[in-house]
């Protein structure tokens, strides 16, 4: 498996997941009163389709944003194939493992 990476950057994010054609989305009935909801990346053909909706780019980075969230992902599989591994995290514990590396 390839070394895992953090990152906040928005447009480095948003390439990453639309390279691997996937998209921002939310679990359906999360959200409340203008908050974002539990946020998540879509990919066609996953498990997701009766649990997960739609956002909007701007929609998912605000509520990135609010919630003080890190993007851990993987580019590439063990095997040296193409990774869509990601997975939100807490920005602290992203910034705590940083230091520990």
């Amino acid at each position: 498996m390839s070394e895992a990476k953090v990152t906040t950057d928005h447009n480095e994010i948003r390439t990453w997941v639309e390279a691997r054609g996937g998209h921002p989305a939310r679990v359906i009935n999360t959200e409340d009163k203008g908050g974002s909801g539990v946020l998540r990346i879509d990919y066609p053909g996953y498990s997701g389709e009766q649990t997960l909706e739609p956002v909007t780019w701007e929609e998912f980075f605000r509520g990135f944003e609010e919630n003080k969230l890190s993007f851990l992902y993987q580019e590439e599989t063990k095997a040296g194939e193409e990774s869509r591994f990601s997975k939100l995290i807490d920005r602290d514990s992203a910034e705590a493992k940083k230091k520990a590396a």
